[in-house]
């Protein structure tokens, strides 16, 4: 009965639970702080042990033959989502200076569009897409941070690329990738482990936010949120469909804020002081986009996967093959 109702909302498998994790922690969050295997497991701190596995599972379905789609699929996702944030923050600065547009700063901008959420991204893509767009995550990872950030705001010299985090994304799926090309039965043994691990991630996501960020945010927090999904997810899904030649599901799937670009914001007034003025609003800003893109996503994801076709939900004669 609840598999039957989860299945009847869009992504609900990790919608609903996502939801009930951001209410609880919202209103409870001391019940997730008792310690032990509860936390471990249904907090946020769970989060990266869950990801770890499901990206393990995922790795044992990519073949080796996968790869060059791979590199194609993901750098296009990653180049986009960078150039639409950096062109967006870019243009509001040069225009609007530090009061910025409709009280959205270049730094919460550029913050919020070029950082997405990849926990979001591999639940959804492993929703409806293949082995080879689940492979784009460790590509994805690097904008998860702010390195971009600063690199759009022309601080780039001063920021380095977190290397070994990139190579700590890489090691789970390349080590399932190995097992998984070497024994087939273990592919299989392996493979159906993503879907029954998305639901507890969903909620482990869920208790990282907290629903006052989105009053905190306010207004502006809220437009940073859809400008995000909207503006820069519709700019991804295109170069999506015009240079990978994909139905575009992958970009709206990366249409999100990473959690820890709330953090970004402080971290770039760290490396230009003067940016210190506007970066604790930016942060407020960030975190409302968060939360706004974790709900919106997975809808609209949803929606156009199976308006427009995925290997999941192909549409009559459709291949997917680049």
């Amino acid at each position: 009965m609840i598999k039957r109702f989860l299945n009847r909302i869009p992504a609900g498998m990790m919608v609903i639970p996502l939801l009930l994790g951001s209410v609880l922690a919202t209103l409870c969050p001391q019940v997730l702080e008792i310690g032990g295997l509860t936390t471990a497991l249904f907090s946020s701190a769970g989060t990266n042990t869950l990801l770890g596995v499901l990206l393990f599972s995922m790795g044992t379905t990519l073949q080796v033959r996968d790869m060059p789609k791979v590199l194609k699929r993901g750098g296009v996702l990653l180049l986009s989502k960078f150039a639409i944030g950096a062109a967006l923050g870019i243009l509001v600065g040069k225009i609007f200076g530090d009061a910025g547009f409709l009280g959205l700063s270049a730094l919460a901008i550029v913050s919020a569009v070029t950082n997405s959420n990849g926990s979001i991204f591999l639940t959804l893509v492993d929703t409806y897409g293949d082995e080879a767009d689940c492979g784009c995550f460790p590509i994805l990872a690097l904008n998860d941070g702010p390195f971009f950030t600063l690199l759009a705001l022309g601080a780039s010299g001063i920021a380095e690329i977190p290397f070994m985090s990139l190579v700590a994304a890489i090691v789970p799926i390349a080590l399932g990738m190995l097992i998984g090309n070497i024994d087939k039965g273990m592919k299989e043994l392996f493979e159906p482990m993503g879907n029954g691990i998305i639901p507890l991630i969903g909620f482990a996501l869920g208790t990282g936010i907290n629903l006052v960020d989105v009053v905190k945010g306010g207004l502006p927090g809220i437009l940073l949120g859809l400008i995000t999904v909207f503006i820069g997810g519709g700019f991804i899904v295109l170069c999506d469909k015009l240079i990978s030649r994909r139905p575009g599901y992958a970009g709206w799937a990366v249409a999100t804020t990473a959690g820890n670009a709330v953090a970004v914001p402080a971290a770039v007034a760290l490396a230009d002081p003067a940016l210190k003025a506007v970066a604790a609003t930016a942060t407020v800003q960030v975190a409302a986009s968060v939360v706004v893109t974790s709900l919106l996503v997975p809808f609209i994801t949803s929606w156009w996967a199976k308006k427009f076709g995925c290997p999941k939900f192909p549409k009559e004669g459709q291949t997917f093959k680049g």
